[in-house]
Parts: C-alpha cells; structure tokens; sequence
C-alpha cells in the first residue's frame, strides 16, 4: 500500500517539471515577440552614463570585452575601471584602452575603501562617489556589447517608476566541454524564471552582467556601503531597490557573456557556491527548484511506472518540452550560439544541475578569490582560516588614486573608428 502510494506520488509530482517547462516556453515566446515588434530606442532619450566597472584579474578576452565599451553609439558616457590592487594585471590593459581610446572617457580607480568583507562591494561603493552622472550602468569585466548597449540600457529609465534595468545573456566559449556545459545553463534555463516572473508577478532582482540605476535610486537603499558585508551585489540591489517601489525592467537586447576555458572541477565548484549563496538568499525558493527539474523526476517516473509505454511517455515528455523551452528561449530568443550549436549538452547540464543543487544543502561555507566565508542569508563571514593562511586582507587596501587619459568626448562616429572586435 505504501509502495503504491509511494509510486502514484512519483508519477504525479514529476508532472510538475512539465508544466514549468511549457509555461516557461510560452513566458519566453510572449516576450521575445513582443520585443521584436517594439521599436528600437529613439535617440532623443540620451542621459550621460557613467558605465562603472569593477575588475580583478584578467579574464579571457578581457581587452576585446573593454573595447566594445569604448566605441558605443551613444553621445556621452564616460567608462569608470575600480582595480583594488595597484599590481593588477588588468591595468596594463586598461592602460592600452586609454591609448588606443583617446577620445573616449575612461578612468581609473586604483584602489578601494575598506567597508565590509565584499571586496566587489568597496570597491563599487568607490566607484560610485567618483562616478560623473546621475545614471550608473554597471557590468562584469567578462561583458561584450554592442553599439548600442547604453541606449538599450537606458531607454526604460523614460518612467520615473522604473529603479533597475538588467539584462539576458547570450555566450562566448573557447568551445571545450567544461565551458560550453556551464555556458548553456543560463540562456537555456535560468533566464526562464526571470521571464515567468516578468510575465506574472514582477522581478525584483538585477542579474549582474548589467546593472543599470541612478544615484538616487541608490542611495535611497543606503548606497553600497550599506551591503558591503553582502555576498550577491545583484540580488541585494535590485531586491532592495523594487522594496522601495520600482520596477526591474529587462534590456530588450541580451549582452554577450565571454566564458573562460575552464575545467570540469572549476565549473563545479562555482556552480556550488552559487546554489549556497541562493539557498541562503532565498531558502523557500530554493527548496521549490526541485520541481523544476524533469531530468531526475523524469528518471523515478520512469522507473515507478513499471510499464514501457509509461515509462517512454515520460522520458520522451521530459526531452521534448525541455528542448523545446531551450530552443524558444535560448536560440529563437537570445540566439545563443551555444546552444544552438550543441543543445545536446543540456540534459548534462540538468544532470550537472540537481547534483550541485541537492550539495548545496550540505554546506553553508564558499571559497572565492582563494579565501574562505560563511555564508548567513545574504552576508558573508570570514572564516578564521581564511584570515590566518590569506597573505592580504579582504578589507584593506591603499587609498583610492584616480588615473585618467584624455577624457574629451567626441561623436559616436568618431568614436567607432579604428576598432574591429573578432
């Protein structure tokens, strides 16, 4: 009798992935249809943008990925570069873009105020007081854009009821197994829940490839100083921003993700501290993941079904709705090339998923830039290991300097001249 309870509990709640799936599918129909017949942004609504990123390391492509900010169809911006570490090897980099870049505004801040354990979070909360104009647009230094980024990304901010504007990806790979597994996870799956809340409630989070807001805006939420001891900038300022009232909008045009070659352990381990941060954000919501994913659902169903027509059913269910989710969102809608190149990958990437999702029940710990915290909520703790074996604090750094290249601004036009992005 249990067994048979057990079994009828199976088959029914691996329904349930099916029906995400498909609602998933119409969510991202619906908007990228409607996107594609809203006209493009009109040039008339051009307020000056400080675009304000801050960086550590090189990553892959880094100097193509800065140059597709210098060469922006948009009429005046400046490009603010924080670097915590005056021997970092990005500023070299940096330094190439000043010179190969003359006309165009770019800045950098060498240099961070010791607020909280996030180290991104300083070095933003310097950022931002330096920063020229009201309209801060925010991104990774793993972003490529194109041309008219800034005008996608500011178009929304016409209604003054609108606090964030963010942004859907699509992928660059060096095109080995690890980086494309990791690649396709966003485009194909986690863009859906962005879509599905857009379309029946409303989003109130940012996701960090672009974070678009005003000053103002910010610091009603007490700036970021006041989530320097967060772990997740993206969550915490756009949660906080839509508490305040505004709506989160979505850039009608994706950004373009450039994935470091990586390996399979590497792809792993951040995969790890993710689901442990977003557990610890977001427990309910975490927990509720579990109906979203057909691939093991799919697998018990099967195996309870004790029938081979039930047991295909299922299984054919699962690779046809999930596919077909990934398609419509990811190559009709994002025109992700990964995933269009290799959609076979993604019931890897599903297997890949549930196993990190069902570990990130059993830590509350991460390591990130080599040093050690404990995650509580959306705070980070600093482990006394970390503290004793790091060679450099978190927190401490020299006093921000500013260093800059001729910063007069010239035409779009102008401005495009000379570069040519692979």
């Amino acid at each position: 009798m249990i067994l048979n309870l057990l079994r009828w509990s199976v088959l029914a709640i691996a329904i349930a992935p099916f029906a995400y799936y498909l609602i998933a599918t119409y969510c991202g129909w619906s908007y990228f249809r409607a996107v594609r017949k809203t006209p493009l942004a009109t040039p008339e609504f051009t307020p000056p943008v400080s675009i304000l990123k801050p960086v550590r390391g090189l990553d892959r492509e880094a100097y193509e990925n800065f140059a597709s900010f210098c060469c922006l169809d948009y009429p005046v911006y400046e490009v603010l570069f924080g670097v915590v570490d005056e021997d970092d090897p990005v500023i070299p980099v940096i330094r190439r873009l000043q010179h190969d870049f003359p006309d165009c505004a770019i800045r950098v801040l060498v240099g961070a105020p010791s607020l909280g354990t996030s180290p991104k979070m300083n070095n933003l909360s310097g950022l931002v007081r330096e920063a020229k104009y009201e309209l801060l647009v925010i991104n990774d230094s793993d972003v490529r854009v194109d041309p008219d980024y800034l005008r996608n990304a500011t178009a929304p901010f016409r209604d003054p009821k609108v606090g964030v504007v963010t942004a859907l990806f699509r992928s660059i790979t060096a095109g080995n197994f690890a980086t494309d597994l990791d690649a396709i996870g966003v485009p194909s799956d986690s863009s859906a829940s962005a879509l599905i809340a857009r379309k029946f409630g409303a989003i109130d989070f940012a996701l960090g490839w672009t974070m678009a807001t005003t000053k103002e805006r910010l610091k009603a939420i007490g700036g970021f100083e006041a989530m320097a001891d967060h772990h997740s900038d993206d969550f915490t300022l756009g949660n906080k921003i839509a508490k305040q009232g505004y709506r989160i909008e979505l850039m009608p045009k994706p950004i373009w993700m450039v994935f470091p070659k990586e390996g399979l352990a590497q792809f792993l381990r951040h995969e790890l501290r993710w689901s442990v941060m977003l557990r610890n954000i977001r427990p309910f919501g975490y927990l509720a993941l579990a109906l979203t994913f057909g691939l093991p659902w799919a697998v018990l169903a099967a195996i309870a079904a004790h029938s081979a027509v039930a047991s295909t059913a299922y299984l054919s269910a699962y690779l046809i709705l999930r596919l077909t989710m990934a398609w419509t969102i990811a190559v009709w809608g994002l025109r992700d090339p990964v995933v269009r190149r290799k959609p076979w990958l993604i019931p890897l990437r599903d297997a890949a998923g549930f196993l990190v999702w069902a570990a990130g029940f059993f830590s509350s710990t991460v390591s990130w830039r080599g040093k050690a915290y404990r995650v509580k909520e959306s705070y980070l703790i600093p482990l006394p290991v970390a503290k004793a074996t790091s060679g450099t604090n978190l927190g401490a750094a020299a006093p921000a300097t500013l260093v800059t290249a001729p910063a007069t601004l010239v035409s779009s036009k102008k401005m495009k001249e000379g570069l040519t992005i692979s």
